[in-house]
């Protein structure tokens, strides 16, 4: 298993898929492999490579035809899985069946993700419908720290996004009797909803009974990423493994009655039997994700040995079912669940040959100890961030929701299930109660300052050795010297990115898509220049592309956060960047953001590490709503000169031009208004003469930008040109051996990416 999930692990590294030829050493591996037993792990290293290739191979083989980007087409399909509704309206998965442009027959990938704004219609899985859309290609943000969108809609194969459009009525065509599960499951979830209407925690009771945690609320999400309880509420192995148990000693119970044993059918191979369909039921109302595919897997070669009349180790069991989901699936290794899933098995296994104390509760007590320091490097690694308060919550949490919540949230699933509606409110009510009480408990751990630690994701070697380290502390006892394992932990903790240097600036061009978020460290500070847009209540990009790109840096204060003036592109993330972060000072004339800020006027200057920050516009008593009031930053090191003019326009332009002149000069300059043609005057270019010019841009975005006759302009007076869409986030070391260029994009390509190019580093030396 460890051989084939290393191949897989291999083609996921790389920036273009490997050949299939590579399937050919499996033969000659093979025979090798039967004389000798030792080849067995190349063959599996060479079998995981050649099948994850296979299957990625197929799924971009389901692309989007560039001609067909941002057309009207209309399309027949079904819906699949759950629709969620969103803030907007409805966002869903289509199961495309037909597709059409201007009436002739085109092809588009099977699976698209849609959106539809309040009121259009309403969908529900199964549901077959004639739509028109405009759909792109998959595209996200990529930044360091920040997640891989484009690889999360690969993973689940989707190949487009986009939107369905008002042209012409949404047509429902049938119903359907596909997609029985989720109907099934929707519809549980809605019975429910009424049943507990108004209830605080129905979200929570509707994702124990369907897996579908899209109900719960941004405070309540919030509880749980704190108290590292997030596992609960969703159908997880554990809650597998709980509902199979059960259905096992019941059957087991009621076979061995007397007068009840049929034929001569074993009671143990009853239970067995039972616990399959229970647990495989259950799973299926989670829609089989991968903690359930894991725990189901198990589950069926424990009991398939008790109707075989074998046992397996529960090492075996754990490797049958790693093998099995990668084989049913090799892109899950891109998913956290399979991470946590297995690597929290692993450990208990682990954690269970240590000697844990003869007490049901301080047995109890250590496996949530264990689970947590094993687990450790891998939330280090995935998420950057790990809850302290996770083993006591978990202690009080897994109790009330395996024990008494989830077999009461079934129980009212059931009776919904027999028309007993009445009946049903009764468990359904008990089991919000129970996790009502509960959650005072969590909000409380999840309120205490120390309850989240926040930390820079640390490099691979570091997590080897933390892997080590875990393994022995973990050991049983007897093992000699099991407190060396916390001095192989230390790189873990110890080891941080390099700050810049003395004099040098390191300036970074966040990739938030249609807006603006930039960073600006100097050897002890760091300024963040716009935060980017909100598209939500629950989503900006300060939240998810900014904060992390910080965390990822070390960076663990803002000594100045500057909003340029109050566009939603630039001004959006601002409060989610104050909340993760202690920021220093507040710089911007935008009305309305959280705590005091200081206005943003000409003629501010400071220096900070050898670096000179000076703001050029606007005039004192600017209000900051118009683009021409956007606040003007030059940054000038030993080393180079940055620019970012904001959203200025021609007007602007013209009065920088005039009281500056030939002191706007500067190496980088993030080009004015995104590109628009109403900025970057020839006269400005000319007056700031830059090298490299920078365009935040949304890809394929609504405006156009950047303008083909500004990106000519730059282009003509000698700068290279570089826009977020094609490169991800720009990051600008600005030293005494020249200006370091790197691309997120291009550095860290998957084959995945759509636009990708190779990998490439410049470097320019200022002369």
């Amino acid at each position: 298993m460890l051989a084939f999930l290393g191949g897989i692990l291999l083609v996921q590294q790389l920036a273009t898929l490997p050949s299939l030829w590579w399937a050919l050493l499996l033969p000659p591996l093979g025979f090798l492999a039967w004389r000798r037993p030792v080849w067995l792990a190349a063959l599996f290293f060479v079998a995981g490579v050649a099948w994850a290739a296979f299957r990625a191979g197929l799924i971009l083989h389901d692309e989007l035809p560039a001609e067909l980007e941002g057309r009207n087409l209309a399309v027949e399909g079904r819906v699949a899985d759950i629709p969620q509704h969103a803030e907007y309206g409805f966002r869903f998965v289509l199961e495309v069946e037909r597709a059409t442009l201007d009436g002739v027959a085109v092809g588009i990938p099977r699976r698209v993700l849609l959106t539809s704004r309040e009121g259009q219609f309403a969908p529900r899985a199964g549901e077959r419908w004639r739509l028109v859309v405009r759909v792109n290609r998959p595209h996200g943000y990529q930044n360091p720290g920040g997640g891989d969108y484009e690889g999360h809609l690969f993973r689940n194969r989707i190949r487009a996004r986009g939107y369905v459009r008002d042209d012409a009525r949404p047509l429902r065509l049938d119903a359907g009797a596909w997609y029985a599960i989720d109907r099934v499951r929707q519809t549980l979830g809605e019975r429910i909803g009424e049943r507990l209407a108004d209830h605080p925690l129905a979200g929570v009771v509707v994702a124990l009974a369907n897996g579908d945690a899209r109900g719960i609320g941004d405070a309540q999400w919030r509880t749980l990423r704190r108290t590292g309880t997030l596992h609960l509420v969703a159908i997880s192995g554990l809650h597998i493994s709980l509902i199979g148990g059960i259905a096992f000693f019941l059957a087991r119970f009621l076979w061995a009655l007397p007068g009840a044993t049929v034929l001569r059918f074993p009671a143990p191979a009853a239970g067995a039997v039972a616990a399959l369909l229970a647990a495989t039921g259950y799973a299926a109302l989670a829609g089989f994700v991968i903690p359930t595919q894991r725990a189901l897997i198990m589950l069926a070669v424990a009991m398939g040995g008790i109707l075989l009349a074998r046992r397996f180790a529960p090492t075996q069991l754990l490797a049958a079912a790693g093998l099995l989901v990668l084989v049913y699936d090799p892109l899950a290794v891109m998913a956290a669940g399979f991470w946590l899933s297995f690597g929290a098995v692993a450990v208990i296994i682990l954690a269970a040959q240590g000697g844990a104390a003869p007490s049901a509760w301080r047995k109890w007590g250590y496996i949530q100890w264990a689970i947590a320091l094993g687990m450790l490097p891998l939330m280090l690694a995935m998420f950057g961030q790990v809850s302290l308060v996770a083993p006591l919550a978990n202690l009080l949490a897994v109790p009330v929701f395996d024990l008494l919540a989830v077999p009461l949230t079934l129980l009212g699933a059931l009776l919904l299930g027999l028309s007993l509606d009445t009946l049903a409110g009764y468990p359904l009510h008990a089991a919000a109660w129970l996790l009502q009480l509960l959650w005072a408990a969590l909000d409380f751990l999840a309120a205490l300052d120390f309850s989240l630690w926040h930390q820079h994701r640390p490099p691979w070697w570091a997590l080897v050795c933390a892997f080590v380290g875990v393994a022995q502390l973990l050991a049983p006892r007897g093992w000699p010297a099991r407190w060396v394992g916390a001095v192989w932990m230390l790189p873990l903790f110890l080891v941080r990115p390099p700050p810049p240097g003395p004099g040098e600036i390191w300036f970074t061009l966040l990739d938030v898509g249609q807006g603006l978020a930039a960073v600006v460290r100097t050897q002890a500070h760091t300024l963040v220049y716009d935060a980017g847009p909100r598209f939500s209540a629950t989503f900006d990009t300060g939240a998810v592309v900014v904060a992390p790109y910080l965390r990822a840096n070390a960076v663990a204060r803002v000594d100045m956060l500057l909003i340029s003036h109050g566009d939603n592109d630039h001004a959006g993330g601002a409060a989610s960047v104050l909340e993760a972060l202690p920021v220093g000072e507040v710089v911007s004339n935008v009305a309305g953001l959280p705590g005091a800020a200081h206005p943003c006027a000409a003629g501010r200057a400071w220096r900070w590490d050898g670096v000179e920050f000076a703001l050029l516009s606007p005039p004192t008593g600017a209000a900051g709503r118009r683009n021409d009031d956007s606040c003007v930053l030059q940054v000038r090191g030993p080393y180079g000169t940055i620019l970012l003019p904001g959203d200025i326009e021609a007007r602007a332009e013209r009065r920088l031009v005039e009281r500056h002149g030939a002191a706007l000069a500067a190496d980088i300059l993030v080009a004015p208004h995104h590109g628009s043609k109403t900025s970057s005057t020839l006269e400005f270019i000319r007056a700031v003469r830059p090298r490299q010019v920078l365009f935040p841009v949304g890809y394929r975005n609504r405006h156009h930008h950047p303008h083909g006759a500004v990106s000519a302009r730059y282009a003509a007076a000698g700068a290279v040109l570089y826009d977020s869409p094609a490169h991800g986030a720009l990051e600008f070391r600005l030293r005494a051996a020249g200006t370091e260029v790197s691309a997120y994009r291009r550095e860290q390509r998957r084959y995945w990416f759509h636009g990708s190019a190779p990998p490439e580093r410049t470097s320019a030396r200022k002369p």
